[in-house]
């Protein structure tokens, strides 16, 4: 199996890209809704991270919004919930690569924002990021419900500029040209890649 790291940027495009390797048969493994999945009523984050930010704690579950506010301008505090969370989502990630391992999918994607940032690329045998021109970037992010361009900032200043991510990616997906370029860009990597991938299906079996 090929275990693929897609990331980028905040507005990039990533879920759509994601949806994409899927539709295409890749197992898609999101960090962020394993995240969510932590944060909802009886999700093994609640308890620590409820301990540590009370405020964040609403009817049994954390809430991101006010998590968020709560460590957007503090490097220690967000520190101490990344020492939380982090172990948990990599705990759910090897479970999903099992998984798609046990059932013999070819491809696994592991949709990570901070993959980069976090040595994540030592875990996946390519890198893919997803990536577009700065103003569709800034367009797309504070058309969002809730955001402001003070936290599209604040969100900007702890993820790798867009340059660096490219010139460490293995793979680029452009989606500022549109979904049928995208779209290309995926069907080509996975082209390029299925005769490995196939050797290390067969060998797996």
């Amino acid at each position: 199996m090929i275990t693929l790291g897609l990331t980028g940027s905040i507005g990039m495009g990533k879920s759509t890209t994601a949806a994409m390797f899927a539709a295409r048969g890749g197992a898609v493994y999101n960090a962020d809704m394993a995240v969510h999945a932590l944060y909802r009523p009886g999700g093994a984050a609640v308890g620590p991270v409820g301990a540590l930010f009370p405020d964040a704690l609403k009817d049994g579950a954390i809430d991101r919004g006010v998590l968020g506010t709560l460590v957007q301008n503090d490097p220690a505090r967000l520190a101490a919930l990344e020492a939380v969370v982090h172990p948990l989502v990599r705990a759910e990630e090897r479970r999903f690569r099992q998984a798609a391992q046990t059932a013999g999918c070819l491809v696994a994607v592991l949709d990570i924002p901070l993959l980069l940032e976090t040595q994540g690329e030592n875990r996946v045998d390519a890198v893919v990021v997803v990536s577009a021109p700065g103003a569709i970037q800034r367009e797309r992010v504070l058309a969002r419900p809730g955001m402001t361009e003070a936290r599209f900032v604040a969100i900007l200043t702890r993820q790798m500029p867009d340059e660096e991510k490219r010139r460490r990616a293995h793979f680029i997906v452009p989606t500022g040209e549109g979904l049928a370029r995208a779209d290309r860009a995926v069907a080509d990597i996975l082209r390029a890649l299925a005769p490995v991938a196939a050797a290390r299906g067969y060998d797996a079996a």
